[in-house]
């Protein structure tokens, strides 16, 4: 079960949608997008995995606790 989760976490994370300066779920990010926060996906939003929508809404809301490659991601 536990082993599932983890898959489920880490394609989600995978999918992550980040655009600059929008809150846009179309598109799944670039690979560099996706390396730089998905250790701050998974430390911030866990619980919110596999939605990608709320797995972006909450990344939004932690925008000032992010790594700081991550957080250049958003700009």
């Amino acid at each position: 079960m536990k082993k599932t989760i983890m898959i489920l976490a880490y394609g989600a994370i995978v999918m992550l949608p980040l655009i600059a300066n929008s809150g846009a779920i179309a598109s799944q990010g670039t690979y560099e997008q996706r390396k730089a926060c998905r250790q701050d996906a998974m430390k911030f939003c866990r619980k919110d995995v596999p939605n990608v929508p709320k797995i972006t809404a909450c990344m939004e809301r932690n925008l000032h606790r992010l790594s700081p490659a991550c957080r250049a991601q958003f700009k």
